[in-house]
């Protein structure tokens, strides 16, 4: 799926998009969607805490460091 030749911002896209369409298909069972939900709750929370960070980016930015760390670990 990697492509060597391709720079690294562009594989780290192609294979984010490609986890999130198998979570969309696969719902639970996929692997990676309970640390995914888990990341979101928990960066809701500190949304939700901090108030520099309003609730929806800690939302996002959970979400997204945890599809992160599931992409490269």
């Amino acid at each position: 799926m990697t492509d060597p030749n391709k720079p690294i911002d562009s594989r780290i896209l192609v294979d984010a998009v490609a986890e999130v369409k198998d979570m969309g298909r696969e719902g639970m069972a996929h692997p990676s969607t309970k640390p995914v939900l888990t990341g979101a709750a928990i960066g809701a929370v500190a949304g939700w805490i901090l108030p520099v960070v309003p609730l929806g980016l800690g939302l996002l930015a959970g979400a997204g460091f945890m599809l992160y760390k599931r992409i490269r670990p």
